[in-house]
């Protein structure tokens, strides 16, 4: 009996799908395709009595985590439908890029489980909420507003590689909240090197980083920024004028630090002999000055690309 136990073992063992790959985390997008039966259903006016029922009360746990981190109501979605209906509209056609920008997630996340083997892997959950948040990456997971997202040009005109990068980046914050929590006293210096090495680790796992219209606005300006970040990086980050600051101007967008916090952790793995400890480095970031100071970055020095 023992024997033929055994070898049932063995047969099922053979026949079964293999597990889940550990580095394959859920990229959920069921909540896009019900907010969107909803509206067709409403002609593009659902009634917050109509989301609340159809929508929000069928809503995924990540719905669910981020209406209550950001406040998503029926009423909220429902006034923003109102005033703002071009941004559902647009969301709508830039959800057609959602399968192959999973696909692509799916390559990106993996590597980086090969580049940092103690990555966790919570779910991506791509929702539609109020207009706002376009992305939240914390311990418990990614969630992104997928119309605000959409309507969000600025880092990068291309619908898909913006769905890609930003929710790369988004979850290089999944690994670093696990050993860091944001703290309204952080220095400019810190916050730009949680950001900038998410940029990094960003673009190292999916090809580029999230806001490339920061790179673009600092190109040709690299010592003059840089001089003035560098006197600035034991500020408090909340009021500088480095991060936290919106969009900025023309001549000079907000949250520089991000570009300047990702030429610094580039400078740092570039310069460092073992890069799995660089990347284990930066994102657990356990002490920014002596990353700064072993990084060799300097006002605007040259990076290899």
């Amino acid at each position: 009996m023992a024997k033929l136990a055994a070898l049932a073992a063995l047969i099922v063992a053979l026949i079964a799908p293999p597990p889940a790959d550990a580095s394959e985390p859920e990229i959920r997008t069921d909540d896009v395709d019900r907010f969107y039966r909803v509206y067709a259903a409403a002609n593009g006016r659902p009634t917050a009595e109509v989301l609340q029922r159809d929508y929000l009360a069928h809503a995924s746990p990540g719905l669910i985590q981020l209406a209550k981190m950001r406040n998503i109501t029926a009423e909220r979605m429902a006034k923003a439908i109102e005033t703002r209906p071009q941004i559902y509209e647009d969301a709508r056609r830039c959800a057609a890029h959602l399968p192959r920008a999973k696909a692509r997630l799916g390559e990106a996340l993996r590597k980086l489980g090969e580049i940092y083997p103690q990555a966790r892997f919570p779910a991506v959950s791509i929702v539609v909420g109020r207009g706002a948040p376009v992305g939240v990456g914390d311990a418990s997971g990614v969630y992104i507003g997928l119309e605000a997202l959409c309507a969000w040009t600025t880092p990068d005109p291309n619908e898909e590689d913006r769905l890609v990068h930003v929710i790369a980046h988004e979850y290089i914050h999944v690994q670093q909240a696990a050993f860091n929590a944001e703290n309204p006293d952080d220095s400019v210096l810190r916050v730009s090197l949680t950001e900038g090495g998410a940029e990094f680790l960003g673009e190292l796992i999916s090809g580029s980083v999230a806001y490339k219209h920061l790179a673009a606005a600092g190109r040709g300006h690299e010592a003059a920024y840089e001089a003035a970040f560098a006197k600035d990086i034991d500020r408090k980050a909340q009021g500088s004028a480095w991060v936290y600051n919106g969009l900025g101007t023309p001549d000079r967008p907000g949250d520089l630090g991000y570009w300047i916090g990702y030429r610094i952790a580039k400078a740092y793995y570039a310069n460092a002999p073992d890069k799995a400890a660089a990347i284990r480095d930066i994102i657990e970031l356990r002490d920014e000055k002596a990353l700064l100071a072993r990084s060799g970055w300097a006002p605007g020095m040259t990076l290899s690309h």
